[in-house]
């Protein structure tokens, strides 16, 4: 799992998912307890379930339509009660300067606006810093997810729901 450079996080959370509907469930629990959290950096290698959590976190937040990857798009919007989600991919960009030509200062400074990133480590130093990172990493029971919080009072919230089952921690 790539770090993105950032120092070790104060308050962080590692739970199983060993088949995909436990990180889904996973991804649910934080969109229905996290409000509030508006910068969100999925983490992982190819294939491990950046896109699966982010589509889980878009349906429990009130998305109903079709959920696009945006891997050639490089960001899709979704509009919620609650504001817009804005959920990029930066696996395609070759370089981390053109992350300014996705508009990313306008959409960050919104108010009511959520970023869900996928391959923040694309564009190091250009991104605001996250809230909430989610750290996917193969394991040979499924999957282990990292949780990496910047605050206490959501971490202690999502900590009580995520912890949904205790064979669930690591």
């Amino acid at each position: 799992m790539s770090s993105v450079g950032r120092a070790r996080p104060l308050f962080a959370l590692r739970l199983c998912a060993p088949v995909e509907a436990d990180l889904q469930a996973q991804a649910a629990e934080v969109a229905r307890n996290g409000a509030g959290i508006r910068v969100i950096h999925l983490e992982g290698e190819l294939g491990t379930g950046k896109t699966s959590w982010a589509r889980a976190y878009l349906r429990a937040r009130g998305i109903e339509g079709p959920v696009r990857s945006p891997t050639f798009t490089l960001v899709e919007t979704y509009l919620t009660r609650e504001g817009a989600i804005y959920h990029l991919d930066l696996y395609r960009l070759a370089d981390p300067e053109e992350i300014e030509y996705l508009g990313l200062r306008d959409l960050a400074s919104e108010d009511t606006g959520t970023l869900l990133i996928e391959w923040p480590e694309r564009a190091v130093g250009r991104l605001p810093s996250p809230e909430l990172r989610v750290l996917i990493d193969p394991a040979s029971r499924g999957r282990t997810v990292q949780y990496e919080f910047a605050d206490r009072d959501d971490f202690e919230r999502l900590r009580r729901s995520l912890e949904f089952s205790k064979s669930n921690e690591i």
